[in-house]
Formats: structure tokens, sequence, C-alpha cells
């Protein structure tokens, strides 16, 4: 297999290929009847990297002659990298924005998935926060307005005194403008809190402090190998229909709980939202038929990885665009 793949956010350049006049790295589709080949770059969000790797492969296993080079570094590296040319793909976990596409990017719709909100799994006011739930209003005094900033607050003990430690993503991420927008914002830096760099430093992060409170999207909270929550951390329910406690539909102890919430729309959106594939404008030869399998036999390896699957209007509407 010559799947390259990378947590890093820096690009690796591939040899000495020339980028191609619409940019990145992909050769053209052969005409029909002859195998794909060239090579796909793709960047961008830590949400949807999982995915595309697995993507990357299961492709590859049809056209061996197609390679690709998968990065992560977040939904701004991959909007970025995507409209210098850097890369043929760029992943993101989030809203294309109107002043990105005067730029050029062109993108569609290829799962849904959610950010969810972490604490440490050594909070002391953990069984508290896990009976209570915490509503909307709360989590947008943490994030957004800053007027909340302590547990106390939370679990509705004035007498509790110890502080929120409240962290953000440095770098800009997907997650982070999702997890805004729910918290009523508009964007990413209108959340408060300390930034940590990367989706992976962000749950290491929040574990590690018991005072501590970030968010992390569905796939880095829940352990991909046994569906569990990852070990050291917590998902306080978010109290959706505000009656002061944790109802059994809003607990999510494994990831199918999780999962499902986001397919039947019991999970609000935001903070759940469709992840989306961009590109300098509309894509052709290799990369629209890569992007054009994973709307179709490619939505058979969502479920498996933990990704909801596109419905089948959502996979007609994404596939017209492409036209």
């Amino acid at each position: 297999m010559k799947v390259k793949l990378s947590m890093s956010v820096t690009f690796l350049a591939i040899g000495t290929l020339i980028l191609a006049a619409c940019g990145g790295t992909a050769t053209q589709a052969p005409a029909d009847g002859d195998p794909l080949s060239g090579i796909i770059a793709v960047s961008g969000a830590f949400a949807l990297y999982p995915m595309m790797t697995v993507w990357a492969e299961e492709f590859q296993n049809l056209h061996p002659d197609v390679q690709f080079d998968v990065q992560g570094g977040g939904a701004g590296k991959g909007m970025t990298d995507t409209l210098a040319g850097a890369v043929d793909i760029g992943m993101i976990s989030r809203i294309i924005k109107p002043e990105e596409e005067a730029q050029g990017a062109f993108w569609v719709s290829v799962t849904k998935d959610a950010v969810f909100p972490i604490i440490s799994a050594d909070n002391p006011f953990a069984a508290e926060v896990l009976a209570r739930g915490i509503p909307q209003e709360t989590f947008a005094g943490i994030f957004v307005t800053g007027e909340i900033t302590t547990w106390g607050e939370v679990i509705g003990k004035p007498e509790v005194t110890e502080e929120i430690h409240v962290y953000t993503r440095s770098d800009a991420a997907g997650a982070a403008e999702m997890w805004a927008r729910f918290g009523g914002g508009d964007a990413q830096d209108d959340l408060k809190g300390i930034g940590i760099n990367g989706e992976p430093a962000m749950v290491d992060t929040v574990l590690k402090d018991p005072q501590g409170i970030g968010f992390g999207n569905l796939n880095s909270v829940f352990d991909p190998g046994s569906g569990n929550i990852v070990t050291g951390v917590i998902v306080p329910p978010i109290d959706i229909n505000g009656n002061g406690q944790a109802d059994p539909e809003e607990v999510y102890t494994v990831k199918q709980d999780a999962f499902g919430a986001i397919a039947d729309g019991t999970y609000p959106t935001p903070p759940a939202r469709f992840e989306n594939l961009a590109t300098k404008g509309k894509p052709t030869g290799l990369v629209l038929a890569f992007i054009e399998w994973i709307l179709t036999d490619g939505q058979q390896y969502l479920q498996q990885a933990g990704y909801v699957p596109l419905t089948p209007e959502q996979q007609t509407e994404s596939l017209q665009k492409l036209k």
C-alpha cells in the first residue's frame, strides 16, 4: 500500500511532482476502461482524518496505481492548502464561508458527525455533573460569555468555588467553530479559554486537568476499537430538554449511543455537523472519480468507522452538485 499518512501540520512534498494548473498533484483520470492512476493529496480536519485513511486504502485496493498523501492539521489548514493549490482535497469539518467560496472553494458533504463536551474523569464534581447534565446556556456562559467561572455554578452549589479551567483550540478547527455556534457565538474566535493546538492534545490536556473542560470530535472522544469513552475522559450530558437532570437519551457512555443520537437528530445541530470535502473549483478527473466513489460505494465504510452515512437524499444532493 502507498498511502502516506501524517497528522503533521506541515505538508510533505511528493517527489518532484509538478502541481497541475488547477492545483494539487492528482493526474487526470484516463479514458473509460483504463485504470485510474496518479496521486491525490489531502489535508485538513482531524475529525475526518481517520475516515479519509479508510477511504484512501479501500480506493487504492480497487485502483492500485492511485497513491494518497493524507494529512491532518485542522480544517483551517485544509482550506488554506486547498485554496493555495497545495492539495487536491481539503477536509473541512465546518460550514464553508462565503469568502472561501468567492476564492474558488467548491465543496460537497460526505458524512455527518458531532462535537462533544469533555471533562476529566478525575473531576471532583463528575458524579453531580453526570446526574444533572449541563444545559446549553451554561455551556454558553462557560465558553462564550465567560460569565460562568466556577464548578459550583455548574452544579447549582454556590459554596463550591473551584474555578473552571476552560480549553479551546488554538489552531483553526471546525470543531471549535461548531462548538462556538452551539454556545451562541459565530466563529471560533468567540470561544474563551486556553488555546490547545490539535485534537489529540485537547483530549490529553483535559483528561489531565481535574478542573478542565473542553470539547472533541466523536472519534477522538470515543475509542475507535472498543467504542468506549477514551480512558480518563467523561462526556458530560447536554441537558437538551432543560429539565435539570440527565435523561437516559442524553447520556452517552459508548460510541453507539452517541452515533444513534447524531443519526436520529436527538443530538443538537450544532454541535452535530456535516463533514465536507473541498476542492479549488469543481473537481475533475481522478479527484472527481474519488469523491464520486466516496458518495456511493464509499458510504458503506462509514458506520463501522463511527461516522454517520448520508441519507439517500443527501447523497443525491451531493452527487448532483458534482455534475
